[in-house]
C-alpha cells in the first residue's frame, strides 16, 4: 500500500467502511479509479491484496 500524508477529500463522520458499517479511517483508491472506504481493522485485513491492486492509501487526519 501507498500511504499519502494529505487526503484529498477529508472523511467525515458520515463516511462508513464498506465492510462493516464502523466509522471510515482509510480511503483506498484504486488503480480504475473507484475507491473504497474501510475502518482501521479492515484496512489492516486487506492491506495485502490493496498494496497487490497498487492502491493508494489515505489515512484520516487522527490516525497518522
Amino acid at each position: 500500500m501507498t500511504d499519502t500524508l494529505a487526503s484529498p477529500a477529508a472523511l467525515t463522520a458520515a463516511d462508513r467502511c464498506d465492510r462493516c458499517s464502523a466509522a471510515a479511517r482509510v480511503r483506498a483508491v484504486l488503480s480504475t479509479g473507484g475507491e473504497l472506504l474501510f475502518c482501521n481493522h479492515h484496512a489492516q485485513e486487506h492491506g495485502a491484496r490493496l498494496e497487490q491492486l497498487a492502491a493508494v492509501i489515505h489515512r484520516s487526519r487522527d490516525e497518522q
